[in-house]
């Protein structure tokens, strides 16, 4: 698949889930025909909302997720493949560069079957795989599984009366789950004399009535805005001292100074330019608020996909060597062009397009750089869709900033530098700093495919190189298509390439053994400790071998007489790891996890499947089901369903009967807040058991 067609390909799908509330624009009907002679059709039906329609099975290869009808149960046989029925369209996608074929309004499925016995029932278990899409974006594919039993005419009373009363091969493990209201994620659950592992609510829990209320002075997550702002307003000002920008200001600003008699008008237009170019960046993140999602914890889902995560690795890849020099990457001129010509409608709208104009064309240079604002929004918090407003507004108001400003002071234009090859200095630069951030997406696919190919010290050691070869670059030992032969190194590149090396030296600490966790600055972004090569992965972490089953967890609770500490976690979730570096690890911290409590990790993005008899499935409604297939799928629907939170990390402490002590905390927090919630909890415990 093309490059491009990856990246739209990417952003569509980050786009489809923004609430916990469910996104539902096609609805489904199961029926079975009778055809005679013990022949049968199982349909599917499927009815769109307006603007909404289904891939056909037929489309090209890269143009989109075909659909994709499977027939299976006992005593079937499958006659044929399943066809299509219904007004099919095909139209000519630029986003793929190729046709797309799809049914819209309805469509339907049929697969043809008969019974390998025609005196017996049948169970046709139908399983769909499909992606809805309308014009502005596609949700993610989706599949769902629908059941009916097939009496035929000629079967004995007795068969029919034996598949029904057949007993269960082991009765404490047919809990049914079923979503009242799927908005609400709320779950209902039959009562069991003891605990089962297909369960998902514990009716005992109720987060919203803790045994007592200490402790509760951090129970926010702190999704660091400002933050994210700020790095996406030192994003924008990097941007501008590119070679696509840079050159743009005294020209941009000369014209509304310069080329206007009415100065006065001149720098009215000038800041209302600022304003639409901020404009312009803030609305890219508009589709993230607008599009309703198709659940909780789709973001959580999309930021921990190996794939993804995969993806993200080969396009920042592709980044850099964008900015080293080895090629380029453009929008399709087209878009320029119609921009540049919207330009002559003149006014505020004029202004409007000479901006966005200016955002298209620098694309080549702002588009890397906007894409490592996106991977690190995505992958980095629940919050995804104000993270990237911020960040994008932080990027778009240092814009604005310098372009206002410039044209109220024009007289500023003359203690710019003039452009030269310092401005691919910038470009190289970030080629490895884009080099840098894309191991760190290798990083969390590795995690959370359990490879743990990427040892801590390997990442390490892989930065060293990386950092090494900016230092290299800086003092003119390495060149790349863009650098001059004879390069002048400034004092500014000295300066650099001596802050390179000493980043070097920072980096060599974290290759050597130690008990202590180092390199504090890149917590989160470093593998986890035990994922190292002198520990290994079963001597678990500081000493601590974590619980990763809630189950197995309650009975040691019980053998123990002491609280469980639930730790909603994650292989790729990057504050969890700081707080087990540097919160866990502290000597009036460590103790407390070591001796008083159950330690439950609960990692919400294990993609290793679950054990046949531990798989379950939630009912949607309408005939429609949802599978548990792997553990994070569990752990994750345990946590929103118990504590209405999808975020990581999460605590919570809980009796061994299932009671919750005191209010849940999240995020990362400082040690004296954590500290704080875990001493409330445990003496709460230890007076009243």
């Amino acid at each position: 698949m093309k490059f491009r067609n990856w990246f739209l390909l990417i952003l569509l799908f980050l786009a489809t889930g923004i609430n916990a509330q469910i996104k539902n624009p096609v609805k489904f009907k199961f029926t079975i025909n009778d055809l005679g002679n013990n022949q049968y059709e199982a349909v599917l039906n499927a009815t769109m909302e307006s603007g909404w329609h289904i891939y056909s099975k037929d489309i090209p290869e890269d143009t989109g997720i075909p659909t994709e009808y499977k027939v299976s149960g006992k005593n079937i046989e499958l006659i044929g493949k399943f066809t299509e029925v219904g007004k099919k369209h095909e139209e000519f996608s630029e986003a793929f560069g190729g046709k797309i074929i799809f049914y819209s309004n309805s469509a339907g499925f049929k697969q043809k079957f008969k019974l390998k016995d025609g005196t017996k029932p049948g169970d046709v278990v139908a399983e769909i795989t499909y992606q809805t899409c309308d014009d502005r974006v596609c949700l993610a594919p989706n599949t769902l599984e629908f059941n009916q039993k097939v009496t035929p005419k000629g079967a004995t009373e007795e068969a029919a009366t034996e598949e029904k009363t057949e007993p269960a091969k082991d009765s404490a493990k047919t809990v049914e789950t079923v979503v009242e209201n799927p908005a609400k994620t709320e779950m209902t659950v039959t009562e069991t004399s003891k605990l089962d592992p297909k369960q998902l609510k514990i009716q005992s829990i109720d987060f919203q009535k803790p045994l007592t209320d200490c402790g509760t002075g951090s129970t926010k997550v702190d999704e660091n805005y400002w933050t994210y702002l700020f790095l996406g307003f030192i994003g924008g000002l990097i941007a501008l001292l590119t070679p696509c920008v840079f050159p743009m200001i005294p020209l941009t600003v000369s014209f509304f100074t310069k080329g206007n008699k009415n100065k006065a008008k001149g720098k009215r237009d000038a800041l209302i330019y600022g304003f639409f170019i901020l404009l312009i960046f803030v609305l890219l993140s508009l589709p993230f608020h607008l599009i309703d999602g198709i659940a909780g914890n789709i973001f959580n889902q999309i930021s921990t996909s190996v794939w993804l995560n995969i993806a993200f690795f080969i396009i920042f890849i592709f980044f850099a060597g964008s900015f080293f020099g080895y090629y380029d990457i453009t929008l399709p001129s087209s878009i320029a062009n119609k921009s540049s010509k919207a330009e002559e409608a003149g006014g505020i709208i004029g202004i409007f397009f000479m901006a966005l104009t200016l955002v298209i064309v620098s694309f080549s240079c702002t588009g890397p750089i906007l894409g490592s604002l996106l991977g690190s929004a995505v992958t980095g918090s629940a919050n995804v869709p104000m993270l990237l407003t911020f960040a994008l507004a932080g990027f778009g108001l240092a814009w604005a900033i310098v372009f206002g400003l410039l044209a109220l002071f024009p007289q500023a234009l003359q203690s710019l530098p003039k452009s030269g090859g310092w401005m691919n200095t910038v470009k190289v630069v970030l080629g490895f700093v884009e080099l840098a951030l894309a191991l760190k997406f290798l990083s969390k696919a590795d995690l959370v495919s359990k490879t743990f190919f990427l040892k801590r010290e390997l990442f390490i050691a892989i930065w060293i190189i990386v950092a090494l070869g900016l230092a290299l670059y800086l003092f003119g030992l390495i060149r790349f298509p863009h650098d001059d032969k004879k390069p002048k190194i400034s004092i500014a590149r000295k300066i650099l390439g001596v802050l390179g090396f000493g980043f070097v030296i920072y980096l060599i600490q974290g290759l050597i053994p130690s008990e202590r966790p180092k390199l504090q600055l890149l917590s989160g972004i470093l593998p986890p400790l035990n994922v190292s090569y002198f520990h290994d992965e079963k001597d678990g972490i500081l000493g601590m071998h974590p619980e990763h089953d809630f189950f197995k967890a309650v009975e040691l609770a019980k053998k123990e007489d002491k609280p469980i500490l639930i730790d909603f976690t994650g292989y790729g979730c990057e504050n969890c790891r700081k707080m087990e570096e540097f919160v866990w690890s502290q000597p009036d911290i460590l103790p407390i996890l070591q001796n008083d409590v159950v330690l439950a990790s609960l990692y919400v993005d294990d993609k290793e499947e679950l054990p046949e008899d531990q798989k379950t499935k939630i009912d949607l409604g309408d005939g429609q089901v949802k599978k548990v297939k792997t553990i994070g799928d569990r752990w994750s629907l345990f946590q929103q369903v118990n504590f209405n939170n999808n975020s990581q990390p999460h605590y919570v402490l809980v009796t061994p009967d299932g009671k919750v002590i005191n209010t849940p905390v999240s995020g990362y927090m400082p040690k004296e807040d954590f500290k704080k919630f875990l001493e409330c909890g445990v003496n709460y415990y230890k007076k009243n058991k």
